[in-house]
């Protein structure tokens, strides 16, 4: 730990140590570059050779997944796009109005304060985005541009990711004791070990001073933006392909296009309410966030999406009503739940939560006892679930295989784009291990999560969350964890 830090208690480590660090750091691009290249509109999803796994071989892999060469993974147009989208990122940062407001208190004392105004900056560019497919269509050069070269931009914010988290890791040997700008290093980074400190952040508050856009906060700037708004374009960009493959566009991938959006715009609507959240108030900036920000979120979560751009479900209304049904269900928890902590946090008094019930704690914080937060200790969690649901329903019993159009009668049998014709076959339920995938792992995320809540507030609480357990028992579920 830097001389004239304030003192932290020793922190285990998470996610299996450096070696664990180490898997996940090279083992998620790895998935990332799987799923991308098994769920294709080459020859489907999954390649029909994995579904023959004793005859399967290299070359027939390769063949069926469109391999292009790892000197194909990157091109020059992925890079000059993806760094031109950042600096239109930053520069909307800059010039439009924004909210300013100040974060939790900090360790050593004192306040940071950040500039907010994401939700607008997503607005200029939708309109922009909105503007050139009014003009061309589903042949809009964003849309196609994206699409041709997918692969190419996720091996960009790789890289980028990379990169990131290693600047941010060697300045953060820069703080210095009793930093007047409110610089301090991450409790759980200080382990002394170089492959873990990098993966999980050194510096809680990472700051970068840049010409003509002044401080820019590099935690808060990536865990919104321009990350989470990708998520939305990739979704949209998969719209205009099935539109442009099939002359329509199904319920079923307006619905998920809708649900993430609606998450996504909620999420920076609400920007400032992250400043209480562990990724900010705890957590140091490393590899994890860094990757997690600018590549898992947009490139695994629009699978549904991409999924759907070859293989068109239709829902029918029910259908559509029922997955609506969900989504809706689960917003509304998330959002009560969220909204009235926030609230709480920021004014107790205020009408809307002055009735709540509470512990306070020997540090002073408040732990709320009645209400959303008395039902489950982290029951925002569940919302957050429950819609998760929503975004992989809607892919059905999940596979396909693409092959050379086939008549019956002087029908095509399956959905045709070009010459080619969708249809599952074989394929139909093997997919799901792929639109699916979101579902599962979100629920092993916000377990392990919550496990990490827990852990943090019982050290810093004591006893005092020994009895908010005793009151509040349940975890995430009420009734059942």
């Amino acid at each position: 730990m830097a001389k004239g830090q304030t003192s932290v208690q020793a922190h285990r480590y998470e996610f299996g140590g450096p070696v664990g660090a180490a898997f996940i750091t090279f083992g998620l691009p790895f998935f990332c570059y799987l799923v991308a290249f098994t769920c294709n509109d080459v020859t489907g999803c999954p390649a029909p050779s994995l579904l023959h796994p004793t005859s399967l071989t290299l070359q027939k892999l390769k063949n069926d997944v469109g391999w292009p060469g790892f000197a194909g993974l990157i091109n020059q147009k992925a890079i000059v796009a993806t760094f031109g989208y950042y600096v239109l990122s930053l520069v909307l940062n800059v010039v439009l109005p924004a909210q300013e407001v100040e974060g939790v208190e900090l360790r050593s004392g004192g306040r940071l304060k950040y500039r907010f105004n994401a939700f607008s900056s997503a607005l200029f560019i939708m309109v922009i985005a909105a503007a050139g497919t009014l003009a061309e269509g589903p042949n809009f050069v964003l849309w196609t541009f994206i699409y041709d070269n997918y692969v190419q931009l996720l091996t960009t914010n790789i890289l980028i990711s990379y990169a990131l988290a290693t600047y941010v890791y060697i300045d953060s040997f820069s703080v210095k004791p009793k930093d007047p700008h409110h610089r301090e290093l991450a409790a759980g980074g200080q382990t002394g070990n170089m492959m873990y400190d990098w993966f999980i952040g050194r510096e809680l508050n990472p700051r970068v001073k840049i010409p003509l856009a002044g401080v820019i906060d590099i935690k808060t700037f990536m865990e919104l933006r321009p990350g989470m708004l990708a998520w939305v374009i990739l979704d949209l960009t998969f719209m205009a392909k099935q539109y442009a493959n099939y002359g329509h566009i199904t319920d079923s991938i307006m619905l998920v296009t809708f649900s993430q959006a609606l998450y996504t715009f909620d999420a920076l609507w609400w920007e400032s309410s992250m400043l209480t959240m562990i990724d900010i108030t705890t957590d140091g900036f490393g590899f994890m966030l860094a990757f997690g920000d600018l590549v898992w979120v947009p490139f695994t979560y629009s699978l549904q999406a991409r999924y759907l751009a070859v293989h068109p479900v239709k829902l029918g209304l029910q259908g559509v009503l029922a997955v609506v049904g969900v989504q809706l269900f689960g917003y509304y928890i998330f959002r009560a739940a969220n909204n009235e902590k926030n609230t709480f946090r920021m004014n107790p008094n205020d009408p809307s939560v002055k009735h709540l019930k509470y512990i306070q704690t020997s540090t002073g914080s408040k732990l709320i006892t009645s209400g959303w937060w008395g039902r489950a200790r982290h029951i925002n969690y569940l919302g957050d679930w429950i819609m998760s649901w929503a975004y992989c329903l809607p892919t059905g019993i999940a596979g396909y295989i693409v092959q050379r159009q086939s008549f019956v009668d002087g029908n095509v049998l399956g959905a045709a784009f070009g010459d080619k014709e969708v249809v599952q076959g074989e394929a139909r339920g093997w997919g799901m291990l792929i639109t699916y995938f979101f579902m599962l792992y979100f629920a092993v995320l916000l377990i392990h999560r919550e496990m990490r809540d827990e852990e943090k507030c019982r050290k810093k609480y004591g006893k005092d969350w020994d009895e908010y357990c005793k009151r509040v028992p349940w975890r995430i579920l009420p009734g059942v964890y």
